[in-house]
């Protein structure tokens, strides 16, 4: 970083350097807000693990009261599941007589963005169109569009080595856990006895680049991917302990209201997949 401010210091054409300081401090600024995070992990961390408050002092090079005080500051650890400095929701647009977006796609991007404000993460919300095209070479983002909308997602979703997001015999989709063969199917789409229930796909994958990942959202039905936003404003904390920024895959499940499309409730009805060699 120091490099840049001296790059951006020796410019002599000041309508340059005026742009490149104003670009160069929101860089700046990011990387301190996401180091205070690191920072405030790691001392609770050291703590879960059994080090005092002086030991803790002792490896910073500050005093116990100093500590004390940086334990607290900064974004909770938790936020990095999202994001490190810019969260982009994509949403899918869907076709008809005029493109739309769905009132429960509009919800879980609206849903998402709040988490990402909670967790002091800045963020956009943004369409898929209805070509399914999206590029996934982007940092922080959040996806939420499943194989069916998404021919782009599907095949991000065919390389998933734990899940499988695939359609039955009878036209169900559901989605089958590769290792024990679990199927997991919509109870929406009970063929005897349907119920207001839906399961959606929740997971880390690879971009396309190999430079990054990305999270994914599908629901087997839009209300699904909605319980899955819901899940995560509840769970985002314990799943970041359990999987970290590694990719991952996982079922959601959640019970909405048929008439206002709300989750009542949401659940986890598989363990979290872990990636081991993604």
């Amino acid at each position: 970083m120091i490099e840049e401010v001296r790059r951006v210091a020796a410019m002599q054409d000041h309508a340059l350097r005026v742009k490149a300081a104003v670009e160069l401090m929101g860089d700046l600024q990011a990387a301190v807000v996401e180091t205070s995070r690191m920072r405030k992990e790691s001392i609770a961390w050291l703590r879960d693990h059994g080090h005092s408050m002086a030991d803790v002092a002792k490896m910073m090079g500050v005093s116990r009261a100093r500590v004390a005080q940086l334990r607290d500051a900064g974004p909770p650890p938790e936020r990095a599941f999202l994001g490190t400095e810019h969260a982009q929701v994509l949403v899918p647009m869907r076709p008809g007589g005029r493109d739309y977006v769905a009132l429960e796609d509009s919800s879980t991007g609206q849903k998402l963005l709040a988490l990402a404000h909670r967790l002091q993460l800045d963020g956009d919300l943004g369409y898929i169109p209805t070509s399914g095209e999206i590029d996934l070479n982007r940092d922080d983002l959040m996806v939420v569009c499943g194989p069916k909308t998404s021919p782009v997602t599907a095949e991000a979703l065919g390389k998933d080595p734990r899940l499988a997001f695939e359609t039955l015999p009878d036209g169900r989709w559901a989605l089958t856990e590769r290792d024990g063969g679990t199927v997991h199917t919509s109870p929406t789409d009970d063929p005897e006895t349907p119920s207001p229930t839906d399961i959606a796909y929740l997971g880390r994958l690879p971009r396309p680049d190999g430079q990054g990942t990305f999270l994914l959202i599908a629901g087997v039905h839009a209300v699904g991917s909605l319980g899955v936003a819901h899940f995560l404003s509840e769970n985002v904390a314990d799943l970041y302990k359990q999987a970290g920024t590694a990719p991952f895959s996982m079922v959601i499940a959640a019970d909405y209201d048929p008439s206002t499309k709300t989750i009542s409730n949401s659940r986890a009805l598989s363990d979290v997949l872990i990636h081991e060699n993604a």
